[in-house]
C-alpha cells in the first residue's frame, strides 16, 4: 500500500474534526463525489487534449476550471477489471477480476460468465455509507449480472442502468437482450423497451442517464446530504449512439455525435454543481475505462491521440485515459499535473474527501491524489500494466518496460480484427505472444510517448532503467497475492447459449475448485 503523505492525513483529520466538533450547529459537510467514468473513450477525444475538431467545450471548459492528468491510466485495457479496480481500489488480479484461461487473455462478464465482484471486496459506497454519503450508479455495472453480485448488495442505494453492455439485438429466444434495472426492479431491456437504432445510431439512453443524475443530485441536495454519483455511460462503446438533437452534428460522424452528446451533459451537471441550491461543494473526476477501441474506428471507435495501439492491449494507447478533476475553490483552475495517476487512485482519494482511511486489511493499491491536486506535490509510484493475470509492462518514471507484447492472435487478425490498426511497429505490436521477461523492451515515454523506438540493449541508458526498473518489479511480484479468478466459468444454461470454445464442451456449468478452466471464454 503507498504511503500516506503527511498532508493528506492532515486533511482527513482535518475533515473529521470539523464534522465531530462543528456537526451539530450545521457545520460544512464533507464534499460530494461525482464520478463521470466514460466507456471506450480515448485520451485523444478531447479538445483540451488535441483533438482537432474541439468539439468538447464543456470538458474543455472542466480542464480550463480545474486540474488536466495526462498521465492518467486505467487499470486493465478492458471493461470489466477496470471498473472492478476503480470501485476496490486494487489491481484486477488480486480482486480475482481476471481469467487464467490462456495466457494473457483480457476477460470480462458478458451474461454467459457466472462470476462477479466477490463478497470479499469492499467497493466505494459501501465505505462511503460509513460518512454518511447516499450513493447511486447510473450506467453500466458490469461487474456481474447475477443477483449476489448487484449493486446493492455492494453499498449503492440506488441504480438505474444495466448489468452489462448494450449489445443485441438478440432474438429473447436462444439469447434474450440485455436487462436494464432501476435499483432491484427490472424496467425494460435494450432494443425493446430502450430502443437503439442500429442503422442511424439513435438511442436516447444518454439523455435518460442525464436526468437520473441530475435528479439525484437535486434530491441528496434537498436532503442535504453528502453524495456520491458514479455516472457510468457507455456511449461511445460500440454500437455507438447518440439521441436526435446530436445526430450528424459532429465533423467526426456517428462517434462525435455520442461524444457532443456526454459533453453537452457533463456541461448541464456541471452547472448544476455551480449554483447555488448546492448544498456543500463537489469534487467531481472525468475518466474512461480504458482506452478507445480502435478495433471499431473510424464510424464506431475514437482516439488515442499520440499513443499506441488501442483497447484490449497494454500499449500506452490501451491505458492512458483522459483526466480532469474539477473541485472549484479547492483543485487549481487551469492547473496540468504531471502525477502518475490511476483509476485505482479515485477509490483511495474518495476516502480521503470523506474523512476516511483505506481499509487495513488487504493491499490497496489506489493512492490519495489530494497533495498532488491541492498542493503539486507529485508521488513516486510505478504504473503497472496487467492483461488477464499476466503482468505485461511496468512505467517508473519515464520509463515503460514490456515484459510481454501481443496485440491479438494472427487468427483473429486475418478475420480483420485489429486493435493496432495502421500502427505496426515491428517487434513490437506482436500477433504472438512474445516474451521479453529476461530483456524487456524499455521506451522513454517522454521522447517516445507512440512507443516506436525502445532503447538500445546496449545503451548505457538501457542498463540504468534496467536497474530502475527491475527492483520494483520484483517486490511487487513478491508481494502479490492473486485473488481467486472470477471469470473463468461460463454458464450457456442461463442463457441457453454457448459461447464460443464452450460448444465443444457439452455442458458447461460451475465446474468444482478442482477444475477451474472446465470452459475457457474468449476476450
Amino acid at each position: 500500500m503507498a504511503l500516506v503523505p503527511a498532508a493528506a492525513r492532515r486533511w482527513r483529520r482535518l475533515l473529521v474534526l470539523c464534522a465531530a466538533v462543528l456537526g451539530a450547529v450545521g457545520a460544512p459537510q464533507p464534499p460530494n463525489i461525482v464520478l463521470l467514468l466514460m466507456d471506450d473513450m480515448g485520451w485523444g477525444d478531447l479538445g483540451v487534449n488535441g483533438e482537432p475538431s474541439r468539439e468538447t467545450p464543456n470538458l474543455d471548459r472542466m480542464a480550463a476550471e480545474g486540474t488536466l492528468l495526462p498521465n492518467f491510466y486505467a487499470a486493465n485495457p478492458l471493461c470489466s477489471p477496470s471498473r472492478a479496480a476503480l470501485l476496490t481500489g486494487r489491481l484486477p488480479i488480486r480482486s480475482g477480476f481476471y481469467t487464467t484461461n490462456g495466457h494473457a487473455r483480457n476477460a470480462y462478464t458478458p451474461q454467459e460468465v457466472v462470476g462477479g465482484v466477490p463478497d470479499t471486496e469492499l467497493l466505494l459506497p459501501a465505505l462511503l455509507r460509513r460518512a454518511g454519503y447516499a450513493s447511486k450508479i447510473v450506467g453500466k455495472w458490469h461487474l456481474g449480472h447475477r443477483p449476489p453480485f448487484h449493486p446493492l448488495r455492494h453499498g449503492f442505494d440506488e441504480w438505474f442502468g444495466s448489468p452489462g453492455c448494450h449489445f443485441g439485438p438478440y432474438d429473447n429466444r436462444a439469447r434474450p437482450n440485455i436487462p436494464v434495472y432501476r435499483d432491484w426492479e427490472m424496467v425494460g431491456r435494450f432494443y425493446e423497451e430502450f430502443p437503439i437504432d442500429l442503422k442511424t445510431g439513435e438511442a436516447n439512453l444518454t439523455q435518460i442517464y442525464l436526468e437520473e443524475a441530475l435528479d439525484f443530485i437535486k434530491r441528496q441536495q434537498s436532503r442535504r446530504r453528502p453524495f456520491f454519483l458514479y455516472w457510468a455511460v457507455d456511449a461511445t462503446h460500440a454500437p455507438v449512439y447518440a439521441s436526435r438533437p446530436y445526430l450528424g452534428s459532429s465533423l467526426r460522424g456517428l462517434y462525435g455525435d455520442a461524444v457532443r452528446e456526454i459533453d453537452d451533459s457533463v456541461g448541464k451537471i456541471l452547472q448544476l454543481l455551480r449554483g447555488p441550491g448546492v448544498h456543500g461543494d463537489t469534487f467531481v473526476f472525468f475518466t474512461s475505462d480504458n482506452g478507445a477501441a480502435l478495433v471499431s474506428a473510424p464510424r464506431q471507435g475514437g482516439s488515442n491521440g499520440p499513443f499506441l495501439c488501442g483497447k484490449q492491449t497494454t500499449f500506452e494507447g490501451g491505458m492512458r485515459e483522459p483526466a480532469i478533476a474539477w473541485w472549484p475553490g479547492h483543485v487549481p483552475a487551469g492547473q496540468v499535473s504531471r502525477q502518475l495517476g490511476s483509476v485505482m487512485d479515485l477509490f483511495t482519494t474518495s476516502l480521503a474527501l470523506a474523512g476516511l482511511e483505506p481499509p487495513s486489511d488487504r493491499e490497496v493499491d489506489g493512492l490519495d491524489l489530494l497533495p498532488a491536486l491541492l498542493q503539486g506535490r507529485l508521488v513516486h509510484r510505478p504504473i503497472f500494466y496487467y492483461r488477464g493475470n499476466t503482468l505485461m509492462a511496468v512505467t517508473v518514471g519515464q520509463y515503460k518496460a514490456h515484459f510481454w507484447t501481443w496485440t491479438n492472435s494472427w487468427e483473429e487478425f486475418k478475420k480483420g480484427i485489429d486493435f493496432c490498426p495502421g500502427q505496426n511497429v515491428s517487434g513490437v505490436t506482436t500477433h504472438t505472444q512474445e516474451e521479453h521477461t529476461r530483456l524487456p523492451l524499455i521506451f522513454h515515454l517522454g521522447r517516445d510517448p507512440g512507443e516506436r523506438f525502445p532503447l538500445s540493449l546496449a545503451s548505457a541508458e538501457y542498463r540504468a532503467a534496467l536497474r530502475t526498473v527491475v527492483p520494483v518489479v520484483q517486490r511487487h511480484q513478491d508481494a502479490l497475492v492473486p485473488g481467486e479468478p472470477q471469470l473463468n466459468v461460463c454458464d450457456p444454461a442461463a442463457m441457453n447459449w454457448a459461447p464460443p470454445g464452450c460448444e465443444k464442451l457439452g455442458k458447461c456449468l460451475v465446474p468444482p475448485p478442482s477444475a477451474p478452466e472446465k470452459c475457457s471464454w474468449p476476450h
